[in-house]
């Protein structure tokens, strides 16, 4: 698994890449540069991980327990290896790790962080995709279900639910522009659902001129550092 560390100091997050991307992506696509005066500053550190959806998710021409098997070994290596790796470089006892992506990538946050909440304490979901099924097609397989937010969030209780309420939060953000139909649909099924569990979130809807577009990510990305770290 490769990773691209950016910045000197200051509280992590982890960026998931989109749809099929790599870790270089954020690099590439201007990301990075978007988080520049924050970066610079010293206020944050951006860990740009590798993906493996045309292993796992998106590698249609395997059955799903073959999917599902590959998804569960990113997990593994997201929680048991990179989260603490992350944790030490950033003098972390617990927790503290915030996680953030775009389209899948936003998924991805959105499911560590509601999965994980002691480890992933923030969320910021851009342009997210939260039904998995809608993505990769109607399944019954129960990893599926454990890994498909608007499924199992709805059901989230006792000590569960009040872990996610103790310790996370989810910024779900799209905009309502071409290309973010599905994207637009979805935020509003999990904002929906989080409010009825009362899990700390917001759902912010940027303008009907607002594209599913690297563009348009890399301004929400930047007003949502300076909203948290100033």
């Amino acid at each position: 698994m490769e990773l691209l560390i950016f910045g000197h100091y200051g509280p992590p997050l982890l960026a998931f890449p989109s749809a099929g991307g790599r870790f270089f992506d954020w690099e590439n696509q201007g990301m990075v540069d978007a988080a520049g005066p924050w970066l610079e500053a010293g206020k944050v550190r951006l860990y740009c991980v590798d993906g493996v959806d045309h292993e796992s998710w998106l590698n249609f021409g395997a059955d799903i327990a073959t999917r599902a098997g590959r998804h569960r070994e990113y997990e593994a290596y997201i929680v048991h290896e990179l989260a603490p790796f992350i944790q030490q470089e950033c003098a972390l006892s617990e927790g503290g790790v915030a996680v953030t992506g775009c389209s899948l990538g936003g998924y991805h946050a959105a499911n560590f962080a509601l999965k994980f909440p002691q480890t992933f304490n923030y969320a910021l979901c851009m342009s997210g995709r939260y039904d998995l099924e809608a993505v990769i097609g109607p399944s019954e397989a129960t990893e599926v279900y454990f890994n498909n937010p608007v499924a199992y969030a709805v059901n989230l209780h006792g000590d569960e639910l009040a872990e996610v309420r103790a310790n996370t939060h989810l910024a779900l953000v799209c905009g309502q522009g071409a290309w973010e139909d599905k994207c637009l649909a979805e935020t509003h099924r999990l904002a929906n659902i989080l409010a009825e569990k009362g899990i700390s979130h917001e759902r912010d809807l940027w303008g009907h001129d607002v594209e599913h577009h690297w563009y348009w990510w890399k301004r929400q990305l930047a007003h949502y550092l300076d909203k948290a770290l100033g």
